[in-house]
């Protein structure tokens, strides 16, 4: 399963950063007597990494690495379109404790500025779970 994987991903270029580095693994974890889900194996690693949400940070300066700034700097104009939802975080924010609202609830109004559903949903469930309903009919509208 492991080579089907590897072969979709560099022969046909089928998802190439997803499935190398699964089909990769899988080989892995398959080969007889290496020690890697032992103490002190990859599992080890794997698991310290989760714990430690060391992977999500490798994930971002990845994708990071992977931007291409091409249309930017031929465009500048377009760094707008990418700050828009970074100031309206703030435009939200400042706006919500303007009309009232204490600093938790305005942070829960604040993030839906951000364009980002899942984020919202999950900050707002820590901050004020009472705007529940509320931010995720905004954030996914």
């Amino acid at each position: 399963m492991g080579g089907v994987l590897l072969y979709l991903a560099i022969g046909k270029k089928y998802e190439p950063l997803l499935l190398v580095p699964i089909g990769f693994g899988a080989i892995l974890v398959n080969l007889p007597l290496t020690g890697i889900m032992e103490e002190g194996g990859l599992l080890y690693f794997i698991s310290f990494g989760i714990k430690h949400g060391i992977f999500p940070c490798l994930i971002f300066m990845g994708i990071g690495a992977m931007t291409d700034f091409g249309p930017l700097l031929s465009n500048p104009i377009t760094f707008l379109l990418g700050a828009a939802a970074q100031i309206g975080v703030f435009v939200a924010l400042i706006g919500s404790v303007l009309l009232g609202f204490n600093i938790r609830e305005a942070a829960s109004i604040g993030i839906i500025g951000g364009a980002d559903g899942p984020t919202a949903i999950y900050l707002t469930v820590k901050m004020a779970p009472q705007l529940l309903g509320a931010v995720a009919v905004a954030a996914y509208s």
